[in-house]
């Protein structure tokens, strides 16, 4: 399998010298992206639609709430982390503040994070303000933000994405999940808050297009997030069930606008919020896991192409009314690509492989998921080619 998996990621790294658009980020070549695919086996295929905390490959690790987790001090690549990969590949890894102690230490972590089978993409929350896993570290020395909400103009917030893409480049990263698209119209919203731009949809618009391209002059993928909008919700979806009573249309004139100025600005990944939206899609179901509103809204009426990654999926909004690896099936069967932050990877692997054993997820449908995934790798690549 891991000869295989070079082979893909060598094709992908001669992908990676491609003309660079601006606008939009390294082009793709589609024949490479083929190319790679046909090269990977099942399990391979499968593996990388899961992004990972590190300590999900540590079967010594046993945690109920990522409150636990500082204590473990997983700053470093282990033995049984590196027989777990080799029954089960991964497609990338996010790092949190309690993973990373100073450069020096990160550097050798991400060298052998990269070495494990599926060569995983390496993500981190770095959205500036109160959500900042390295500026909020003092060994790093970089600069803080108040909040996004404190910025208070478009120019400051394209000025602080580039620089905190820069730095996460220089760092050794590939994906910022960032910006927050949310517009915060809701005073007790306790989630985002001053994590969001505005509490005016056209300024937030304007601003999260400001930053995804802040980001990609910097080389940084960006990810817009929590759609289909967390900012009208009171609830917490770490812990449990969240509703937005919105329509499509009063979503549409409203928190759509920041995710449509993103999806115009080239944004390669848009992340799930999961949260009902019992209006729009006639269930009580999880924006994560509905088809409606990540097939029809996001894809078909927004025009999304990119990679759809559900928000972590041990958060309590969906470990708290399914079984973990159900929800991984059910999220691929409404149309997300990328799977982040299980607690049992195992089971949850080999509950897509199930599913695709009985019928109940093809192939193809797992196919048309890792293109994006892979047409991601070649971005990335590219912009290092730069």
């Amino acid at each position: 399998m891991r000869g295989k998996v070079q082979l893909l990621m060598g094709a992908l790294a001669v992908a990676g010298a491609f003309l660079v658009s601006c606008a939009q980020g390294p082009r793709v070549d589609e024949a490479k992206v083929e190319q790679a695919l046909s090269q990977m086996t099942l399990r391979e295929k499968v593996g990388q639609l899961f992004f990972l905390r590190v300590e999900a490959l540590d079967t010594t690790i046993h945690y109920v709430s990522s409150d636990e987790l500082p204590a473990y001090e997983t700053q470093a690549v282990n033995d049984r982390m590196r027989a777990l990969a080799a029954d089960y590949p991964l497609g990338g890894i996010i790092l949190f503040a309690h993973n990373i102690k100073d450069p020096q230490q990160l550097a050798a972590f991400q060298k052998d994070l990269r070495a494990l089978p599926g060569h995983p993409l390496l993500s981190i929350d770095e959205e500036g303000g109160r959500v900042a896993r390295l500026a909020l570290n003092p060994a790093f020395g970089l600069p803080r933000y108040e909040s996004m909400t404190a910025l208070g103009s478009t120019r400051a917030v394209s000025k602080a994405s580039h620089t905190i893409g820069t730095y996460l480049a220089k760092y050794g990263f590939d994906i910022d999940f960032a910006p927050v698209a949310d517009v915060n119209t809701n005073p007790q919203n306790i989630v985002i808050g001053t994590r969001a731009f505005s509490d005016n949809p056209q300024v937030a618009a304007k601003r999260v297009k400001a930053y995804v391209k802040g980001l990609q002059k910097a080389g940084i993928l960006g990810c817009v997030k929590h759609f289909p909008g967390h900012g009208d919700v009171h609830a917490d979806t770490h812990f449990g069930y969240a509703v937005s009573g919105k329509s499509w249309e009063e979503l549409a004139a409203c928190e759509m606008l920041p995710f449509k100025a993103g999806i115009e600005a080239g944004v390669p990944l848009v992340m799930t919020a999961h949260i009902a939206v019992p209006a729009v899609t006639g269930t009580e179901l999880p924006s994560t896991l509905s088809s409606v509103v990540l097939q029809d809204k996001l894809r078909g009426e927004l025009g999304f192409d990119g990679v759809i990654i559900s928000d972590a999926l041990e958060m309590g909004a969906i470990a708290r009314q399914f079984p973990v690896p159900e929800a991984c099936v059910l999220a691929l069967e409404a149309g997300v690509d990328v799977l982040l932050c299980v607690k049992d990877y195992p089971a949850c692997f080999q509950a897509v492989m199930d599913a695709i054993a009985q019928g109940r997820l093809t192939e193809a449908r797992i196919d048309e998921s890792v293109k994006r995934i892979l047409r991601l790798r070649q971005q990335s690549m590219g912009y290092k080619e730069k």
